[in-house]
């Protein structure tokens, strides 16, 4: 989607770039919208067909129970407020860096 390949811009740029996301990263049976596999990191980016769905909160889980931390974005959060949006992953991959 137009909104991956915004973010997918600032991943492949330093501060990012160093720690190997991947776009439509495979973890399991999954396809991630993003993925360090290093930090044990998923960025995932959410239109309006995810709000309350189920179907999410099991996927989450079972990525959490591979030792994943899942982050997610409605995709106006990233069109609307971008440098917030970067400023929460900077803040995510310092905590996994440092953990």
């Amino acid at each position: 989607t137009d909104v991956e390949k915004l973010l997918w811009q600032h991943l492949r740029q330093p501060p990012f770039k160093e720690h190997h996301f991947r776009r439509q990263a495979t973890i399991g049976s999954f396809f991630c919208d993003f993925a360090s596999h290093k930090l044990k990191l998923i960025v995932e980016l959410d239109g309006g067909q995810h709000a309350d769905n189920p179907a999410d909160a099991r996927r989450t889980a079972d990525l959490e129970s591979k030792g994943y931390r899942v982050l997610r974005f409605w995709n106006n959060e990233v069109t609307e407020n971008l440098e917030g949006v970067l400023t929460v992953l900077l803040d995510a991959v310092e905590q996994a860096v440092s953990s």
